[in-house]
Parts: C-alpha cells; structure tokens; sequence
C-alpha cells in the first residue's frame, strides 16, 4: 500500500508531484521604455530588470499576466535574456556579438514569432545555445521588430546554423540577416550574414 502512494505522487517524468518544472537555465525578462527617455539622457537610462526565473510555472505566470508584445506602449521593449547578462551592447557577453533581426507590420505575428523564440530558448531547441544571449521584442509606429542576440559574431558557423533555425522556429520566408553590435555602434550597420 505504501509503495502505491509514493507511486501516486510521482508524475511520469519521474519528478515528484506539486514540484516545480525547473529549466536548464535561468532567465531574466527586462523592460524598456523609450517613450519616457529623457533628452540628452544615455540609451539605457530605461532599461529596468522585472524579474528572473528557472521553473516552467513561473515563466507561464509571467507570460500570460505581463509579457506580451501586443500589451507593450509604443517605443517600448521587451527582453529575455539569459541571467547574468544585460541586454545592453556593452554587456561583456554581448560585447563581441551581434544580433539576426527579423520585422513585422502586424502585431499578431509578432506576438507569434515572440512566443515560438521564448519556447524555442527556454526548452533548449537551438543546438548551439549557449552562443544565445536573448531577445528583444521592439514595438515601434510602422514596424515592430524581433531581434535574436549571439555571443561571438566572428563564428559563422554557429551564426549561420542558429539562424537557419530560428527562421524555421518564427516559420518566416523572407531572408533575414545579421549584424554585427559592433556595425551597429558605428550607425554603418550592414547585414554579415543572410539565410
């Protein structure tokens, strides 16, 4: 009888009932809201860490209350990076990295392509993940903006293989390419890579 009890509040994974689902890693959801920059006021000024977490309720508690784009004010942004990393070019996790960006019209698809990239980080889907910092979701006037960031930018390889993948994550058509952060500071961003 009592092997059937503990038998009774073990679930099929093997991980005991009313147990929290914990993720490979720790992530980080952050804020920013460009409308509110003040002038003159450094970019990042905004930029405000919500709240980290590492089991699978936590994240959909977050995600369903809070995190999506469609809730967001224009100019406004959010990230889920890895723990431990800003999003911010000078993070030096991001420092020598860049970022695949893809554009959307319509917010519904950016809803979606959010959605798919946070399932596709948080349940370990890239093969060269640990070469991930995060996402960003940029809500603007005419054109929102989903953003991929990457660790080493001079890796092609792992580039290329993270972004043929995540284009088949966010199911897209259209190229899409990826700059280096270090284009990016200089304003002569100029797509690197392509898929």
């Amino acid at each position: 009888m009592a092997s059937d009890e503990a038998a009774a509040v073990v679930d099929v994974s093997g991980e005991v009932a009313g147990q929290p689902h914990r993720l490979d890693k720790r992530w980080t959801f952050w804020f920013d809201n460009q409308t509110k920059l003040k002038q003159g006021a450094a970019w990042g000024n905004n930029l405000r860490k919500v709240y980290t977490f590492d089991t699978v309720e936590e994240f959909w508690c977050l995600y369903d209350q809070v995190f999506k784009p469609s809730k967001l004010p224009g100019n406004a942004e959010f990230h889920l990076f890895k723990d431990g990393i800003e999003p911010k070019w000078e993070d030096p996790q991001c420092a020598n990295g860049g970022k695949w960006t893809v554009t959307s019209s319509r917010k519904a698809t950016l809803e979606t392509m959010w959605f798919e990239t946070l399932m596709a980080l948080i349940g370990e889907q890239f093969d060269d993940a640990d070469e991930i910092c995060g996402v960003v979701a940029s809500v603007r006037q005419k054109q929102d903006k989903l953003s991929l960031w990457t660790k080493n930018a001079a890796n092609e390889a792992a580039q290329m293989a993270i972004g043929r993948k995540w284009k088949d994550i966010i199911d897209v058509n259209d190229k899409i390419t990826y700059n280096f952060h270090d284009d990016s500071k200089t304003r002569a961003s100029k797509g690197r890579y392509s898929v």
